[in-house]
């Protein structure tokens, strides 16, 4: 099976390498493809004509869209809407005519480091050294951690003394999750699983 993926980060974006690692952790036969669109804004415009190139000239079986419930391109207080943004992104994919079964939208709440904070045993592993072990506490309602982001990096600060950096450690992190037992207290990583795997780790 061939798994198309859409983010609304860059080519190197956290998002995009954490969902490539954790789907060969998931299933190391899938193959995927992954189209990045650089913000929210060209995600919401751009994925219908995106998806319709993975499925088409990329020959996909399906297509998963994934974006962050609060994005950093929402300034002003502004509250996000999970509905309004799915609507948007909808529009987008019957507007390029493409099918919408093939199509499976996966919005993180609240952010991609929810899925991370999830499992203590995987940030340990990452913070620790041969000559410091770290142990961290898994979060057990991630995504009702407001700003997750922020949250890890604090873990960062008071472990380590520097702030984590999505670039560089998320991937790391996500590559020391073991097992699904504890990311999966993350309602939107299960749809992600199950959504491009077909697995159920619930």
């Amino acid at each position: 099976m061939k798994i198309g993926l859409i983010f609304e980060c860059g080519p190197k974006g956290a998002d995009k390498k954490v969902c490539e690692i954790l789907i060969k952790k998931l299933n190391p036969e899938i193959q995927t493809k992954s189209i990045t669109l650089d913000n929210k804004p060209n995600l919401v415009q751009k994925c219908g004509a995106s998806a319709k190139q993975l499925l088409d000239t990329e020959k996909c079986d399906r297509v998963i869209i994934v974006w962050d419930l609060y994005p950093a391109w929402r300034i002003g207080g502004e509250k996000p809407c999970r509905k309004e943004d799915c609507d948007a992104v909808l529009r987008s994919i019957d507007h390029a005519g493409v099918d919408r079964t093939k199509v499976h939208l996966i919005c993180i709440t609240e952010e991609l480091e929810a899925w991370l904070l999830a499992d203590g045993r995987a940030i340990s592993t990452t913070l620790s050294r041969p000559t410091k072990k770290i142990k961290i506490s898994d979060t057990k309602k991630p995504e009702q951690v407001k700003n997750s982001k922020k949250a890890l990096s604090q873990i960062y600060e008071k472990n380590i003394g520097r702030k984590y950096s999505d670039l560089t450690d998320a991937e790391k992190i996500a590559k020391n999750i073991p097992d699904f037992t504890k990311i999966s207290r993350s309602a939107s990583f299960c749809r992600f699983a199950i959504k491009s795997t077909d697995i159920n780790i619930k």
